[in-house]
């Protein structure tokens, strides 16, 4: 008894300077966010035919949400989402944010623009959409920032103008993060060297090209590990928000030869090579962290900022979901969402727990020990009690919700709301649609028309939330001729 007595002191003595130092040592943040990234993009997910081995070890590690949303179903208003932990209605960042290329001449404004949009040919008129996030809201860069933690930032931004890019809004470190929605290419040096504006000639600001033929996303992937080991010694947070898997659909092509196979199209081989290499990326990055000796106190959380493109050319499949990129149905705003929090997150923990982008912020800033910003309304909510309780404790939230005033996709303008299982999607100029998704998660069923209480109470309190967070709404257009 004596030798077992002595062996567990003598254990406990060898094991408590490491679990002591973790314990007193701030956590570290790593955020990846994949663009365009679908559903079932990750094996994981239920895929047989992509390969992510390492992002599957952050689910197999941590805890993985079945319903994971993002804030919008396109980029920008989802980027602004996670950013601030407020829904798109209440920053005005509802649409995604064109370049200054993509402006003809106008260049940057004074100001973003207020007056309503529309043409004689479209029935409402719509609110503008901005040329960038404000400088008012408050980024989880700006609050960790203030609070000793070095910020870094790599990959697309799409959120603005110059004076709005990442180093504008809280981060120390830029790697790539400009106005562009897309990359030029996404081989070095990242450019178009034939296309009629200089931006897209240069290629993507903030990463100059470095070795001909570099896959962008292994680039990212290095800027990573690169900071990681600077910043090993202090407390940091670092976004890592991939350009892949959007347009255009480019690969190594050693990487898509194993991807091509019956019932697949060069399309799905590349795409599935791009979704490869955001998995070595997240690979270089678990590596990275182990081999500084952070990887215990660094809290990942991988996700995506709308669901994957499953129209047009189809380079993915969101089934069973329904539609994809840009459209209100579960393909084009359900995502992956996983958390990966060593010693706190029980290891292969799934929840089924609603669960969205505006909880990015609060989810970290509570885990780092810092109060949100207490000047304004935060949407999101903290997964912290969550995480800890493997997924027992609720978040006490009922409702999620998005809202599109814009005519991108028929019918046009649309708002939803998501209570408990059942989703409203209600069309500004068409029908409303009802959806029991606990029965019905591919959304063929609309119950609007035999589940009328129901439709009315979810319209209500959809009209309501809008109503409170100031929410632009569309608006009768006096010129609209009758025609579409």
């Amino acid at each position: 008894m004596r030798c077992v007595a002595i062996f567990s002191f003598l254990l406990t003595i060898c094991l408590s300077p490491r679990l002591a130092d973790a314990a007193d040592k701030p956590l570290n943040f790593v955020v990846i966010l994949v663009d365009d990234l679908g559903w079932m993009d990750l094996s994981c997910q239920g895929s047989d035919y992509y390969r992510t081995p390492n992002v599957d070890r952050l689910a197999e590690e941590g805890m993985r949400f079945t319903n994971g949303y993002a804030a919008c179903a396109v980029c920008s208003p989802t980027r602004a989402a996670l950013q601030t932990g407020r829904y798109p209605g209440r920053i005005g960042v509802t649409d995604w944010i064109r370049s200054m290329f993509q402006r003809g001449g106008l260049g940057t404004p004074e100001k973003n623009p207020t007056d309503y949009v529309g043409s004689p040919n479209r029935k409402l008129l719509c609110p503008p959409n901005p040329y960038w996030m404000e400088h008012d809201e408050i980024t989880i860069a700006e609050v960790l920032r203030k609070n000793g933690y070095a910020t870094g930032y790599i990959g697309k931004w799409h959120l603005g103008d110059e004076a709005w890019y990442p180093t504008g809004q809280g981060y120390d470190e830029n790697r790539g993060g400009c106005d562009y929605g897309q990359p030029p290419s996404y081989f070095d040096p990242f450019n178009q060297p034939k296309h009629k504006h200089a931006m897209i000639r240069a290629g993507i600001p903030f990463l100059p090209g470095r070795k001909e033929g570099e896959f962008l996303t292994h680039r990212e992937a290095d800027e990573a590990v690169e900071l990681i080991r600077q910043w090993k010694d202090k407390p940091f947070f670092l976004q890592v928000a991939h350009y892949a898997v959007h347009t255009p659909i480019q690969a190594i092509e050693s990487v898509a030869a194993k991807y091509r196979r019956d019932g697949k199209n060069e399309i799905n081989a590349k795409y599935a090579a791009m979704v490869e290499s955001f998995d070595d990326s997240t690979k270089a990055i678990l590596e990275t962290l182990e081999e500084v000796g952070i990887d215990d106190r660094t809290v990942i959380l991988f996700t995506s900022d709308n669901g994957g493109l499953d129209n047009g050319g189809r380079p993915t499949e969101n089934a069973p979901l329904r539609s994809g990129k840009g459209y209100p149905y579960e393909g084009g705003i359900r995502v992956p969402f996983i958390v990966r929090w060593p010693g706190v997150v029980k290891p292969g923990s799934v929840s089924d727990e609603p669960v969205c982008s505006i909880d990015v912020l609060p989810t970290l800033l509570e885990a780092a020990g810092v109060e949100t910003p207490a000047d304004r309304a935060i949407d999101g909510l903290s997964l912290v009690d969550h995480l800890k309780s493997a997924g027992k404790q609720s978040l006490g939230r009922d409702e999620l919700l998005w809202h599109f005033p814009h005519y991108r996709h028929a019918p046009g303008p649309y708002s939803i709301i998501r209570k408990g299982d059942w989703k409203l999607i209600r069309w500004d100029e068409g029908v409303s649609e009802l959806y029991d998704l606990k029965s019905d998660l591919s959304e063929t069923t609309n119950l609007a028309e035999k589940k009328t209480d129901k439709l009315a109470e979810l319209d209500g309190l959809l009209t309501t939330r809008l109503k409170s967070m100031n929410a632009r709404i569309p608006r009768p257009n006096p010129l609209w001729k009758g025609q579409k």
